[in-house]
C-alpha cells in the first residue's frame, strides 16, 4: 500500500499501488481475472449481509469490506486457491467489529455465516441461485453444532491473524460517509434526498469492480457521490469547479463518477452470468470452476 499523508492520517487511507492491482496473488496462481472479480464481489456482498444480520453499523461493515478487499491485493496478498472467501469475510467482519465500540462474539459471527452459506436456507443469490426455499428448511441445515463451532472458531481466529500479518497490522480505514455529509453542509445543501442518495452511492461503491475504496481517497469518493446525487435529485450546487475546493481534480472526479454509475450494471451482469450457478466460496470450488473452464476451452 502507498503511504498516506501524515497530516491527513485519520482522513486518508493507504492506497493500492498499480503493481498490487495488476498482480494479485490469485492471478499469479492462475485464477482468471473475471473469476477473481466475481468471487471478490460476492465476498463483499456476503460481508455486507452478515453485518446487517449481526446488527452492526454501516461504518463497521464498510471497514470490514475494505479490509477484506485489501487482503487479496498484490503478490503478497491472499490467493483464492489457498484461502476461503467465506473465512476471510467472517474474519474481516469479526476484526472490524472488535476494533469498534460494538464488538461481536465469534459464536454470533459463525452462526450468521453458517446460515448465509447454507445451500438450503441462504437468501443470497450466489449461494442459492434457485431462489428462496418453497418450504422452511430443516434447522440442522443452518444451525452450527457445538463441535462445528469449536472447529470454526479456530479457523476464524487463525484467518484473523493471517489478515493482520498480510496487512502489516495496518487496519486503519477512513470512510467517506461522514466527510460527504460535512461537504454537503459546506455547500449549503440541506435536502435529505441528496444526503440519502450520497450514502447509497458510497455504499454501492464498496462493490465496485474498480475497487474504488482502495484506489481513491475518501474525500474524492465523497465529492463524486455528491456530484452524482445532486444531478439525480436535481439540486444545483455552487457555480464553478467546486470539487477543486475539496482537493479533487476534474479527471479524478470523472473516473469516479463513471465507476460509481457502472456498479449497478456490473451487478446485473454478474447476476446474469452466474444465473443457476453458485459462485465459488472455497478453494476446492475455485479449482473446480477453473477446471470446468479449461475443459470447455479444450472442447471448442
Amino acid at each position: 500500500m502507498a503511504p498516506t499523508n501524515p497530516g491527513l492520517k485519520h482522513l486518508s487511507n493507504a492506497l493500492a499501488t498499480p503493481d498490487q492491482l495488476s498482480n494479485s496473488s490469485s492471478s499469479i496462481d492462475g485464477v482468471p481475472a473475471d473469476l477473481e472479480t466475481s468471487i471478490r464481489c460476492a465476498g463483499a456482498q456476503l460481508t455486507q449481509t452478515a453485518g446487517i444480520l449481526l446488527h452492526l453499523s454501516q461504518d463497521i461493515i464498510s471497514q470490514a469490506i475494505v479490509i477484506f478487499t485489501r487482503f487479496w491485493l498484490g503478490a503478497d496478498g491472499g490467493s483464492l486457491r489457498i484461502y476461503s472467501v467465506k473465512d476471510v469475510s467472517a474474519a474481516a467482519l469479526y476484526l472490524a467489529a472488535k476494533l469498534s465500540f460494538l464488538p461481536t462474539s465469534p459464536r454470533s459471527v459463525l452462526n450468521v455465516y453458517t446460515f448465509l452459506l447454507s445451500r438450503d436456507a441462504s437468501p443470497l443469490w450466489f449461494v442459492k441461485p434457485d431462489g428462496a426455499p418453497k418450504a422452511p428448511p430443516a434447522p440442522e441445515t443452518y444451525i452450527l453444532t457445538e463441535g462445528g463451532y469449536q472447529s470454526a472458531r479456530l479457523v476464524l481466529l487463525r484467518i484473523e491473524s493471517v489478515i493482520l500479518r498480510t496487512l502489516g497490522f495496518d487496519t486503519h480505514v477512513a470512510l467517506p460517509h461522514t466527510i460527504a455529509l460535512t461537504y454537503l453542509q459546506t455547500l449549503g445543501v440541506a435536502k435529505p434526498a441528496v444526503a440519502q442518495r450520497v450514502i447509497q452511492h458510497l455504499n454501492a461503491a464498496l462493490l465496485s469492480p474498480q475497487l474504488l475504496y482502495v484506489t481513491h481517497q475518501p474525500n474524492a469518493l465523497a465529492v463524486a457521490a455528491i456530484y452524482l446525487a445532486s444531478r439525480e435529485v436535481g439540486v444545483k450546487l455552487v457555480d464553478g469547479d467546486w470539487w477543486e475546493v475539496f482537493d479533487v481534480d476534474r479527471e479524478e472526479l470523472g473516473f469516479l463518477v463513471v465507476g460509481m454509475q457502472s456498479t449497478e450494471g456490473f451487478m446485473r451482469a454478474e447476476a446474469s452470468q452466474w444465473k443457476d450457478k453458485t459462485i465459488p466460496m472455497v478453494p476446492d470450488e475455485v479449482e473446480a470452476e477453473i477446471e470446468r473452464r479449461r475443459m470447455m476451452q479444450e472442447g471448442e
